[in-house]
C-alpha cells in the first residue's frame, strides 16, 4: 500500500537528477547539427525561447493557438501555436548555401544568435516566459483540426465530435486532436473509451465489442463473489472496505452504498487479476472519473439530474457502468503500471524528474524548499499516486483528463508538466513560507473555487513547458537558479 511503501522510497538524489537531463535523444532544440563534409550543413533555428520572448504579432481577437500552421511536424507531432521548425530549418540552408565558407563552430545565418549569445539571453527571455504563457489560448486545437479539412470551418465544436464519432471509422487522430480542449459532456463517454483503446474505431464493431467485454467482466465477477465475503481475500478485502467510503466524501454518489459496493467489486476485480502491484492505495480515486463520466448518458435518461439518487437508476445501468470503469481503469493503469508494483519505482522515477524540471524552471523556489527542510516526496507522492485526482474537484479532474487521453503519454509523461506548472503557480506563496506553513500549504492547495478556465491555463503553461524542456540540453537553465 502507499503509505507503507512511501518510507521505501528514496530521497531524489543529485545523481539521477543530474544523470536525467543527459540522456538526450538525436535532435534537440535550439543546437547546431552537422552531417558529414560530403553533404550539406543542417542548422536547427527553431529559436525555441526567442519565439516566446517576442511573440509573432496576432489578428485583433485571435490567440497564438488560432493561428494557421504549416504541415511540418515537432518533435511531439504537429502541435497548435508552434514554430514550423522544417520551414524555418530549410530557410536557414538556403542561407548558408548562398554564404562564404566559415568554420563549423560559428556556422549560423545572420538572424540567429550563436549558441553562446542564446545562452547568455536565457535569462532576459526566461523573465519573458510567463508573461508569454499566460497570453496563450487554450483553444489550441481548433484551428490543427480545421487546417487538415477533414471538418467544415463553420462548425460548432459540439458538431465537430457529433460528425467525427458518428462517422464508420473514427479518425482517432482528429480526436485527439479536437479533445484536447475539452470534450462536450454528451460525446465524453464514447470518446473516452475510444481514447483508451476499449472501443473499436469501427462502429459495426463497438456493440458487439460492448457487449461482450460488459458480459466477461460481469460473469466474472459474479464468480468471484458467489461464495460471499469470507471466500475473498480477508486482507485485501479489508483494505479496500477501509477505503471506499474515504472516496470523494463530499459526493452523495459516491457514498450511497449502492455505488460503494459497485466500487469495491472493480478494485477487487483489478486487483487480483494484477497480482504484480495488487491493489494500492489511491487506485480507489482513479476509478471514480470513469464512474461519473459513464453514468453521465444514463441520468437524464432514467431519474432528473440535479436530485438522482442511485437507488433510481436500474440494476443493469450499474452494472454496464461498472463493467465500463473496470475496463478502461485497466487500460489507464497499464499506461502507468510500474507507479504502483513494488516499492513504486515508476513514482520515485517521477518524482526525480519533477525535481529537476522545476529546479530549471525555478531554481530560487526549489532552494528554499530545501532550506526549510521539504523534500518533493512529502507533497509530489500523492500528485503522482492519485494524478491530482485529491487535488481538484471531480469536475475539473474530468475535464484535465480530457487533455491527459488526447496526449499520447498523458497520465505518465505530461502529467509531470502539469505537477509542475502546478506547483510552480504558486511560487511566490511558497517562497514567502516557513516548513508548517509549506506543509499545511501544498498538502492541501486552495483550489476549492478553482473553474475549467483555471484547469486550462495550468494544461497550457504544461505543454509550454513540455515543449521548453523534454529532454533538451543544459543550456536552457534558466539563471534563475542562481
Amino acid at each position: 500500500m502507499a503509505s507503507n511503501n512511501s518510507n521505501n522510497i528514496a530521497s531524489p538524489t543529485p545523481t539521477a537528477t543530474s544523470s536525467f537531463w543527459k540522456r538526450m535523444p538525436v535532435y534537440a532544440p535550439a543546437r547546431v547539427y552537422m552531417k558529414t563534409t560530403d553533404e550539406k550543413k543542417e542548422i536547427d533555428v527553431c529559436k525555441r525561447t526567442s519565439w516566446i520572448a517576442s511573440p509573432p504579432a496576432l489578428s485583433p481577437g485571435t490567440s497564438y493557438f488560432d493561428q494557421p500552421l504549416s504541415s511540418a511536424s515537432s518533435r511531439h507531432g504537429s502541435r497548435p501555436g508552434t514554430p514550423s521548425i522544417q520551414s524555418r530549418r530549410d530557410d536557414a540552408i538556403r542561407k548558408r548555401a548562398g554564404s562564404n565558407n566559415s568554420s563549423n563552430s560559428g556556422i549560423q545565418p545572420p538572424d540567429v544568435p550563436s549558441i553562446s549569445r542564446t545562452a547568455s539571453a536565457t535569462s532576459r527571455q526566461s523573465m519573458d516566459l510567463n508573461a508569454s504563457i499566460s497570453r496563450l489560448s487554450i483553444s489550441r486545437t481548433n484551428s490543427l483540426a480545421d487546417s487538415a479539412a477533414q471538418l467544415p470551418v463553420n462548425l460548432t465544436r459540439e458538431e465537430k465530435f457529433t460528425k467525427i464519432l458518428s462517422s464508420a471509422n473514427v479518425d482517432s487522430d482528429e480526436l485527439r486532436k479536437l479533445s484536447w480542449n475539452g470534450i462536450p459532456d454528451r460525446h465524453r463517454s464514447m470518446a473516452w473509451q475510444i481514447l483508451l483503446g476499449y472501443l473499436p474505431c469501427n462502429a459495426s464493431r463497438r456493440e458487439q465489442t460492448l457487449e461482450r467485454k460488459r458480459k466477461e467482466y460481469n460473469d466474472w465477477a459474479t464468480q468471484t463473489f458467489s461464495k460471499g465475503e469470507s471466500a475473498l481475500d480477508s486482507e485485501l478485502w479489508h483494505q479496500i472496505s477501509i477505503d471506499v467510503p474515504r472516496t470523494v466524501p463530499v459526493s452523495k454518489l459516491f457514498r450511497h452504498e449502492k455505488i460503494q459496493k459497485s466500487l469495491s467489486r472493480v478494485l477487487y476485480c483489478w486487483a487480483i487479476r494484477h497480482p504484480a502491484s495488487g491493489y494500492v492505495q489511491g487506485i480507489n480515486d482513479l476509478v471514480t472519473p470513469f464512474y461519473v463520466v459513464f453514468l453521465s448518458p444514463y441520468i437524464g435518461k432514467y431519474a432528473d439530474p440535479n436530485t438522482c439518487k442511485p437507488s433510481q437508476l436500474p440494476q443493469p445501468v450499474i452494472d454496464k457502468v461498472e463493467a465500463d470503469s473496470f475496463w478502461c481503469l485497466s487500460k489507464l493503469l497499464d499506461r502507468i503500471q510500474d507507479n504502483y508494483t513494488h516499492a513504486q519505482p515508476g513514482i520515485q522515477r517521477q518524482i526525480v524528474k519533477l525535481k529537476d524540471l522545476v529546479e530549471r524552471i525555478n531554481g530560487k523556489l526549489t532552494k528554499h524548499l530545501e532550506s526549510q527542510g521539504i523534500e518533493f516526496i512529502q507533497f509530489a507522492f500523492r500528485w503522482i499516486n492519485c494524478l491530482l485526482v485529491r487535488e481538484f474537484s471531480l469536475n475539473n479532474t474530468v475535464r484535465m483528463w480530457d487533455t491527459y487521453l488526447a496526449e499520447t503519454d498523458g497520465f505518465s509523461e505530461f502529467h509531470i508538466y502539469v505537477c509542475a506548472a502546478f506547483l510552480l503557480k504558486w511560487a511566490n506563496t511558497l517562497t514567502n513560507q516557513d516548513f508548517q506553513e509549506l506543509i499545511i500549504f501544498l498538502q492541501s492547495p486552495p483550489t476549492s473555487d478553482w473553474t475549467h478556465k483555471d484547469i486550462e491555463l495550468i494544461l497550457s503553461e504544461a505543454y509550454m513547458y513540455k515543449y521548453l524542456y523534454d529532454s533538451s540540453p543544459q543550456h536552457f537553465t534558466t539563471t534563475q537558479t542562481q
